[in-house]
């Protein structure tokens, strides 16, 4: 039997870390599933899932807490199964820039009981102008009773100069 663990980390950005990590995590006959990483403010900070066998568990967990002499702080928290049903689907929102605009979409879906799986956002300057865009691409769980239309309707009432994009996809 295995367990699956979620793995959070955070620390000065440097060559090799991914490398330790993975080796670190097949040391103990783990298995890298899922991950995100990102170089984010002189920081290298991710998620990821691995499946440990149970007898490994405890071992690997240790092994990832000594990267803290490595500069990495790495959080280890076991994976529960999700529960969640509804129809999966993106969300594209591009608007001019201001403070609170994550907060006004996030207060719209939850409203709604609308879950966020995947949630990324940048900012950069539109295209013949100064001025900054803020955008976001999100993956989404609507429940089955919430008509699309609906939700599209909400989130456009946040302000006049978003532009919002929904599309149902197929996810894995």
């Amino acid at each position: 039997m295995s367990q699956h663990l979620v793995l959070s980390f955070i620390g000065e950005d440097r060559p090799g870390l991914v490398e330790r990590l993975s080796d670190t995590i097949a040391r103990y006959n783990g298995n890298w599933l899922e991950s995100r990483m990102a170089h984010l403010a002189d920081k290298f900070a991710g998620i990821l899932t691995v499946s440990v066998p149970l007898d490994q568990q405890e071992a690997l967990v240790s092994a990832l807490r000594d990267f803290e002499k490595l500069g990495l702080h790495v959080t280890v928290e076991v994976a529960k199964q999700s529960i969640g049903s509804g129809s999966t689907l993106s969300l594209s929102v591009v608007g001019n820039d201001r403070p609170g605009i994550v907060k006004e979409v996030s207060q719209v879906l939850h409203s709604l009981m609308v879950n966020v799986k995947e949630l990324t956002t940048s900012c950069e300057p539109a295209p013949m102008s100064s001025d900054m865009l803020f955008k976001t691409e999100m993956v989404l769980v609507v429940p089955k009773n919430l008509l699309l239309s609906e939700l599209e309707a909400a989130l456009e009432k946040i302000s006049s100069d978003l532009m919002v994009e929904l599309s149902v996809k197929q996810f894995a």
